[in-house]
This record gives C-alpha cells, sequence and structure tokens, in this order.
C-alpha cells in the first residue's frame, strides 16, 4: 500500500570516482543525515566548466533522506565533496511504501 508523505526526499549528487563516492555515501549514512546511498558507477556527464563543454565519467549518488536534514546534509556535503561545486538536486517524494517510509524515517532518528 502506497503512503503520501510530503517530507521524504532523494537528493541527487555526484562524485569523480567510485571510491569517493563510496566515502561520502558511507559518511553520511554513518552521520545519520541520510537513511541510504546508493552509487550508480560510471555515469558520463557533458556540462559546461570555465566557458568549455567537458565530458567525464562520474558515479551518481542517490541519498535517501528527509526534508528537515536537507540544511545539515547540504553544508556537510559542501566540507566533504570533493567537487568545488558539488550537485546538490534535491526531489520530493510524493509516494513510497509505508514499511519503506517507516525504515527511513526510523533510521534518520537513530531507532
Amino acid at each position: 500500500m502506497l503512503e503520501a508523505n510530503p517530507q521524504a526526499r532523494i537528493v541527487l549528487t555526484t562524485e569523480s570516482t567510485l571510491d569517493e563516492a563510496n566515502k561520502l555515501g558511507r559518511t553520511l549514512v554513518e552521520e545519520r543525515l541520510v537513511a541510504c546511498a546508493t552509487l550508480l558507477p560510471v555515469v558520463q556527464s557533458i556540462y559546461y566548466w570555465k566557458d568549455h563543454i567537458q565530458s567525464a565519467p562520474e558515479t551518481m549518488i542517490m541519498l535517501k533522506t528527509s526534508a528537515d536534514k536537507l540544511e545539515a546534509l547540504e553544508a556537510r556535503m559542501r566540507e566533504l565533496h570533493s567537487y568545488r561545486v558539488p550537485e546538490f538536486l534535491v526531489i520530493p517524494v510524493e509516494q513510497g511504501t509505508k514499511i519503506y517510509l517507516d525504515w527511513l524515517f526510523g533510521t534518520l532518528a537513530g531507532r
């Protein structure tokens, strides 16, 4: 059964390597800023940087968290992230299963 929950969020970011992504994700989970960090290795990004088009392999990270953790999460990511301008895109979660959402919020609360 799906349940609406306006507090759940997915934050997208990327890191240059799988090792960097693993280190970032593990730290954010350990600090309970996110309940889960899903790593998607080897995505290809094409972007402008310093007036030139760049292309680079990266690891995409999907961070599962809550709205009330976003400010602290963004601040911590700025401290830990290997990029000068880290991606930090927040996607609201419209619905999820009750059992998953209970786990997510329980994990973030340390239960």
